[in-house]
């Protein structure tokens, strides 16, 4: 079957729904996603959207930029950041225009809350950035922006699982997917195609990620000759539930909680004595490591406590001199805990019965976040090389692309303002080129490599390997060896494990033989993106002998501008990985130290 529309949207959320918004303006848009859109992972994003609204302090986009660009270790490129940081505060109000129920101050402005890395640059003190929906601020952005794509009659296509990008002679014509529900193979013929496919925390065994963040999108441009960049930056956040992952959001510390080990000692005053516990999070989450490694888990685990009871946060309030705007001491309540934090209370309520008003709760970093990704210029458009040539009618955003504002460490709200902003970006492109662009012929069988793949994981012999077994394996080891710390001898370790995961990955087998609704067979062709991306980052991860941002590398421990102030472009030939390399966009801030 095939399908033809102006501009092809692959995935539902935050960054899909905004592309989709804005080219279904001017041009006809469809949007296929593996579920169904409300569901998608931008509903997990919990403590609030960056931008410099000043509605509580004085704030400015410009501290936004510098404290984006320091807190990537100076890789971001700068241009970028400062579109972002820019464009976040038109963003924030388009929400607040379309509905978003934002927390409000008492004079009715949106209310903002401090988050990790994001400074007054002149005080170097915590600034109110974030504007919220009480912890459910991605949820919020999701349902508003679902209900303006549904006003703006865009065509979704739930539960499809897109398998292939086609691509011929230099110009993006569609994609190939998977109706779940009958087995079917589609073909969508487009001027215009954008990847929103998200992360892919599943890689790891200690994640914040959902179990459909399996690299989708990045795994099949990677197939098809396209490079992957930063792949060697994997943000590990430092407040997951203890062996779940479950994210415990960044705004529990900005609303009071501090970070506590096992001798009742504040630790992040070691690690960044100005910010403390709100430094950014590749900082923290190596200070917990730190703490556990050296002894001062709680019990001798490897987690600490993350403190929000209001006897605790007000002390430190104290402690820290901080005040209200009208020059109060600031004091927090469980009355405030509730009504801010209420999904956090309720999570470690029913995962821990652990009442955070009452009780520490138990944290260890978890892997969350993707730096690195599909390379993109400002408007979303892929680049396939060190000259940034563009791929014409092929555009990525979102954590699934690599802009790049990251760079090497992302900040906390950061990621909410991407996706809106560069989702936004490249609606409107997307709109441009449809609206001068002709459709132009598909090759012939479009859906071959497609079939060829789900056919051959159908076709295979009972008996053979597990895909839950290797999954099991493979998240092991890059938990292991390429997490937190990294160093030469378990990367390569890492490696050597998943070159034999891809030869057994040969062998797999399925259970279910059939058509409809066969998760059996997803699984198996999501776990064969995830060792894909996995590879990738690993080898990415043993070239670079630098220490940056998420990428800490124990025995290389600095951080090397002469060698490594530049980006990684991965490309996959004939079963290996080649790396290449580009430079990084300076503007206005040459590196410096980072001290916070």
């Amino acid at each position: 079957m095939v399908h033809k529309y102006d501009a092809i949207i692959i995935g539902a959320g935050g960054t899909g729904l905004m592309a989709a918004l804005y080219a279904s303006r001017g041009v006809r848009v469809a949007v296929l996603t593996k579920m169904y859109p409300t569901r998608s992972h931008t509903g997990t994003a919990q403590g609030g959207i960056g931008a410099a609204l000043g509605n509580h302090e004085e704030d400015r986009p410009e501290w936004h930029t510098f404290d984006t660009i320091k807190g990537s270790d100076y890789l971001a490129d700068q241009d970028a950041a400062r579109i972002m940081c820019y464009e976040a505060v038109d963003v924030v109000y388009e929400l607040e225009h379309m509905g978003l129920p934002f927390n409000r101050t008492e004079e009715g402005k949106i209310a903002q809350r401090p988050f990790g890395g994001h400074t007054n640059n002149e005080t170097r003190q915590p600034v109110r950035r974030a504007c919220y929906a009480a912890d459910r601020t991605g949820h919020m952005i999701l349902q508003t922006l679902y209900q303006q794509c549904i006003k703006q009659h865009v065509t979704f296509f739930n539960e499809f699982q897109v398998l292939d990008l086609i691509v011929e002679d230099g110009l993006a014509r569609g994609v190939v997917a998977l109706e779940i529900t009958t087995g079917e193979l589609h073909v969508f013929h487009a001027k215009a195609v954008l990847f929103a496919t998200g992360g892919w925390g599943k890689v790891w065994q200690i994640t914040s990620n959902a179990h459909s963040l399996t690299g989708d999108g990045p795994a099949v441009a990677l197939r098809r000759g396209i490079p992957l960049e930063d792949m060697e930056f994997f943000q590990f956040h430092p407040t997951g539930i203890y062996k779940m992952g479950i994210l415990i959001t960044e705004g529990v510390r900005g609303e009071g909680g501090v970070l506590i080990n096992n001798e009742g000692e504040r630790f992040m005053e070691r690690y960044a004595p100005t910010i403390k516990d709100l430094a950014s999070r590749d900082i923290t989450s190596r200070a917990i490591y730190l703490e556990v490694r050296e002894g001062r888990g709680i019990d001798g685990k490897d987690y600490v406590y993350l403190d929000v009871r209001p006897e605790t946060a007000n002390k430190y309030f104290d402690l820290d001199g901080k005040r209200n705007p009208d020059g109060t001491p600031r004091r927090i309540t469980a009355a405030d805990i509730r009504a801010k934090l209420p999904d956090i209370a309720d999570f470690t309520r029913t995962y821990l019965g652990i009442d955070p008003v009452t009780q520490p709760m138990p944290v260890q970093p978890t892997a969350h976040y993707a730096m690195g990704g599909i390379p993109t210029d400002i408007h979303g458009r892929v680049v396939m090389d060190e000259e940034n040539t563009v791929l014409s009618g092929f555009y990525a955003a979102g954590e699934t692309a690599c802009v790049s504002v990251h760079g090497a460490n992302r900040l906390g709200t950061n990621s909410l303002v991407d996706i809106l902003v560069f989702g936004r970006r490249s609606g409107i492109d997307m709109m441009r080129y449809c609206q001068e662009a002709d459709f132009t012929p598909l090759p012939d069988e479009p859906e071959a490599f497609a079939r060829e793949q789900v056919e051959s994981l159908r076709a295979r012999p009972e008996g053979g390997e597990r895909v839950a077994d290797i999954r099991s394996q493979m998240q092991r080891v890059m938990m292991d060896h390429v997490a937190v710390f990294r160093e030469q001898p378990g990367i390569q370790e890492a490696l050597d494990v998943l070159s034999d995961l891809q030869e057994r990955y040969q062998r797999i087998s399925i259970d279910d033989k059939g058509s409809q609704y066969n998760t059996d067979l997803l699984e198996a062709w999501e776990l064969g993106a995830l060792l894909d991306i996995a590879q990738v980052t690993a080898a990415a991860a043993l070239n670079r002998t630098e220490s940056r941002g998420a990428h800490s590398r124990e025995d290389c421990p600095k951080r090397d501008d002469a060698e490594w102030l530049k980006h990684s472009l991965a490309y996959r030939a004939a079963g290996r990985i080649e790396l290449r390399y580009k430079p990084v966009t300076i503007v206005d801030y040459p590196p410096k130290e980072r001290v916070y």
